[in-house]
């Protein structure tokens, strides 16, 4: 289901987290996309999904990034600062395929902004020029929106309603999980008094997406100033912490939705930083540490070892190609 949250009341450390809860593994791993490579907003799984007027772009950034299932990616940071995060919502409704609009299916829906945007303004004017369409994977269908922020503090969120796109553009919107769709989140937040916290005050509790986006709200708002990013980090993987999902909280219907990782994009340094829930470390990749000129490999890095620490810039594996 996912929360994320996004620091930037102080410009020298601006910092964009998110959670990742899901019924099953996603099967995580860690990528490092040099400028330069080609895709197409058709291919999904090897299969062509968008066969009419597919968008066709080729990355004018390199990013680091998570993928799900290896088939698309779901989280990540360029090195312009972009950060980028994909989470559920039952309402998405992508609409139509309408082809006099380029298409990218929703798998690439993240990759293509980081290839494309150096920051939120521009994502957003990249965004009224494509369309984004429906995929399916182990059964579940990709009904995502997303959360941008970037280098200089700026954030918004896009949702696909009735076939809409609904964005939200501001510095505000620094909360964001999941059903129901982000206006009535806000307004459900309204209703809520945080004006004197204290250690009496009752925080909505549960793991469901509206007691999350509130609890995440009221911890954000609270959180001291960082003097660095080590307490930058570490405050906003606090709020992560806080609202990730323990293992085996019921959710409705669905059975759980366990917190399976948290990842941390510092998009000022362009650091990616990214904790698995059944793992004893934070581990951490800095884009600077990387070849992204045109015709470098394409790295991965599978983040399930115990025995991965801190820094693992070194650790990524070069690929023969990039896997979509």
């Amino acid at each position: 289901m996912c929360t994320r949250v996004l620091l930037n009341k102080n410009k020298s450390f601006v910092i964009s987290g998110r959670t990742m809860d899901w019924p099953t593994t996603t099967e995580p791993k860690l990528f490092v996309y040099p400028r330069s490579i080609k895709r197409s907003g058709a291919m999904f799984a090897g299969h062509v999904v968008v066969a009419e007027n597919p968008a066709q772009w080729t990355s004018k950034y390199g990013s680091v990034v998570t993928s799900m299932y290896g088939l698309g990616t779901i989280d990540g940071l360029n090195e312009r600062g972009l950060a980028v995060h994909c989470l559920n919502l039952s309402a998405t409704d992508f609409g139509p395929r309408d082809p006099s609009k380029p298409g990218v299916n929703a798998a690439l829906w993240a990759q293509f902004l980081l290839d494309r945007a150096a920051n939120v303004k521009e994502a957003l004017e990249l965004q009224e020029a494509i369309q984004v369409t429906l995929v399916e994977a182990r059964g579940r269908k990709a009904t995502l929106h997303m959360a941008l922020g970037d280098a200089s503090g700026d954030s918004a969120t896009i949702e696909y309603v009735e076939g809409r796109p609904l964005i939200h553009h501001g510095r505000e919107y620094c909360v964001m999980t999941n059903a129901p769709p982000f206006d009535e989140q806000l307004a459900l937040l309204a209703q809520q008094d945080f004006s004197n916290p204290s250690s009496a005050m009752a925080l909505p509790g549960n793991v469901n997406a509206v007691d999350r986006f509130q609890r995440a709200a009221y911890w954000l708002a609270v959180l001291p100033d960082p003097q660095s990013e080590r307490d930058a980090i570490a405050g906003t993987l606090a709020i992560l912490r806080n609202t990730s999902v323990p293992f085996g909280a019921p959710y409705k219907g669905f059975g759980t939705y366990d917190t399976e990782y948290r990842a941390v994009s510092n998009c000022t340094a362009k650091r990616y930083f990214f904790e698995l829930s059944n793992s004893p470390n934070v581990i951490w990749a800095d884009l600077k540490k990387f070849d992204l000129q045109r015709g470098a490999p394409a790295r991965v890095l599978d983040p399930d070892n115990i025995n991965l620490a801190g820094d693992v810039s070194s650790k990524f594996k070069k690929l023969a190609k990039a896997p979509y």
